[in-house]
């Protein structure tokens, strides 16, 4: 997988949240976003993942150098995010059901073991309304990075959670994110510490 930005631009009324942007995010690597808070480093995630349309500029998504039509991007990608809402009704074994009948989970495991690798086991029956804000971010964490794709957008991945949790995702992406595209926005290096290339946004907004 392949995603190509040539001198892409981001702005929203008149204010330009970054511009003349260029780069390729190749798979099999790890990238990150990274800059103040508030300087468009999910903005640029969000068109990384097809959501919003780049102002100005080119987006291009390929799979063995052929070109992937806008519309059939998500198929490709799975995102982790805080404001991405989770179904609290539902259990969270319930949720991983429903997710994987729009985007297949990995086929080795079961939603029960994934459950178990997160440690959610004991409350995977519980309707997640009942769960701790670092209960939900890991599920949240779990339907991105065991979906069956080859590309991993995780924006502050591990917003709410604590050391244990901090060395759970770092632990999944180690073993589950080897071989995939994975790009993280986040200022907090324990959550790219992995991360090969980084991208200061900042570098993007002298216009």
């Amino acid at each position: 997988m392949k995603i190509s930005l040539s001198d892409a631009g981001k702005r929203f009324n008149r204010d330009w949240i970054f511009r003349h942007l260029t780069f390729n995010f190749e798979s099999s690597n790890s990238y990150v976003i990274t800059g103040p808070n508030g300087s468009g480093k999910s903005t640029l995630l969000q068109i990384l993942a097809g959501a919003i349309d780049p102002s100005e500029g080119r987006i291009e998504w390929q799979m063995n150098e052929m070109k992937i039509e806008d519309g059939k991007t998500y198929e490709h990608i799975s995102i982790c995010a805080p404001y991405l809402e989770l179904v609290e009704e539902m259990t969270a074994k319930e949720f991983l059901h429903f997710h994987s009948r729009f985007k297949p989970l990995l086929q080795q495991l079961s939603n029960s073991e994934i459950l178990s690798l997160v440690g959610l086991e004991k409350a995977a029956g519980k309707q997640m309304r009942y769960y701790s804000s670092g209960m939900k971010q890991r599920v949240k964490l779990a339907q991105a990075i065991f979906s069956d794709t080859p590309i991993i957008l995780l924006d502050e991945p591990c917003t709410n959670l604590d050391d244990k949790g901090y060395t759970l995702y770092n632990s999944l992406i180690s073993e589950y994110c080897r071989n995939r595209l994975v790009i993280v926005s986040s200022n907090d290096k324990a959550e790219y510490s992995f991360c090969k290339e980084i991208i200061d946004i900042n570098t993007f907004k002298q216009f």
